[in-house]
């Protein structure tokens, strides 16, 4: 059997890129690693609940492209996502809103808490630059910027703990980049997206994924390598398999250095762990799909109440709670770590792949960039444009 592409990766990228690439007439086959398709945003229904396995995914964009795409494979409801952040004994609207500042500071107006906000800002940055003994302001790390931005109480309560939990180093450490900005809104709105189109789709992503996959060659529970035969050489074009098969193509999904067996260097990640509990005998456990705990001292940095999603009724609820962990060879890997270091290694891994005009690189394992789910089917549909 002859494949124009061989897609590696059964996620949301891969099966997009597979739908486009099948309704033009090229022949594809997509493997999985897992025993399971769409990747990540993997749904399971337990109890009569969309369990989100891998952590929750909230779809939303503004792309109206992209949601028109989205809307061919699944009916939306429309969940807003609202959470809700736990310090100590207190609680807290996100993302920073008029909510948040009333109950941070027992204030009412926007202009009140803008000149609580900036007072603290500006205070910070005073003393920060009195420590350097400099009359210019520039962050050198996080918790700096972090302070120039939105000032001590919200950065100790709401920012800090969650952080340092999140990427596994004190605030000082990490680079000031991975806060830009810190987004107020002087208003009293929960909603934690700006975009345009939001919801979670009903019965679940599993089911998304499987109609986008519809009338195509999906083989999980198989292994790239094993499949291949690889060991961190790019095949030749055509190529063909273990079972005989050729290909034309490769889209990988994967780590792009595992592709080219590290020969360049590890790029870094930060994994999750993820403990799920099922409470048969709880109808609602915390009232609310998304409750983060922004303390240090609590080692997990949310729990997901699953049937909060599709404003679940009935008897029972599912809970997961998640703990950001280090990345090692073997585990999941979650969030890339974009410093400068790793995005100059990935930038020569990208220099490497450039050698074979057969292989192509997609999602955040293969590009070494997080995206959220729009931004995944935005980036497929633009690679299935270019390979059209």
């Amino acid at each position: 059997m002859h494949y124009d592409y061989l897609i590696v990766g059964a996620g949301l990228f891969g099966a997009v890129f597979a739908r486009q690439m099948t309704d033009l007439g090229r022949k594809v086959l997509v493997i999985d690693k897992r025993d399971h398709i769409a990747g990540n945003i993997y749904t399971e229904n337990r109890m009569g609940i969309n369990v989100h396995k891998y952590g929750a995914h909230i779809f939303h964009t503004s792309d109206k492209e992209v949601w028109e795409y989205a809307c061919r494979f699944a009916e939306f409801n429309n969940y807003i996502n609202s959470p809700v952040a736990v310090y100590k004994d207190e609680l807290y609207n996100l993302p920073f809103n008029m909510n948040t500042f009333s109950k941070m500071w027992g204030i009412r107006t926007p202009d009140e808490a803008r000149k609580i906000i900036d007072s603290q800002a500006e205070e910070e940055k005073n003393r920060i630059m009195k420590e350097k003994g400099t009359d210019t302001f520039e962050a050198e790390n996080l918790e700096e910027q972090a302070l120039s931005l939105a000032g001590r109480d919200i950065y100790e309560k709401l920012v800090k703990g969650y952080t340092e939990k999140q990427w596994g180093r004190d605030c000082k450490q990490l680079p000031a980049f991975i806060i830009r900005r810190l987004p107020m809104r002087f208003i009293y709105d929960n909603n934690y997206f700006n975009d345009r189109f939001q919801g979670i789709p009903m019965g679940g992503y599993t089911e998304m994924v499987n109609k986008i996959l519809d009338g195509i060659t999906v083989k999980t529970n198989c292994d790239y390598y094993d499949f291949v035969k690889m060991e961190g050489n790019l095949p030749a074009q055509p190529f063909e398999s273990v079972t005989g098969d050729s290909f034309g193509k490769i889209l990988f999904t994967g780590m792009i250095d595992e592709f080219f067996g590290y020969k360049l260097g590890t790029l870094e990640y930060r994994s999750l762990r993820f403990e799920t509990e099922d409470l048969e005998d709880v109808d609602n456990y915390q009232g609310n799909a998304v409750v983060n705990y922004t303390e240090r001292q609590v080692p997990y940095t949310r729990i997901i109440e699953h049937k909060h999603f599709e404003y679940g009724q009935g008897k029972g609820t599912i809970i997961t709670r998640e703990y950001p962990a280090d990345w090692k060879h073997g585990d999941e890997p979650y969030y890339p770590m974009n410093d400068e270091k790793n995005n100059d290694l990935y930038a020569r891994y990208k220099d490497l792949a450039k050698e074979s005009g057969n292989v192509l690189f997609g999602g955040r394992l293969g590009q070494y960039k997080y995206y959220n789910m729009d931004q995944v089917i935005r980036a497929a549909l633009d690679m299935a444009k270019e390979e059209a």
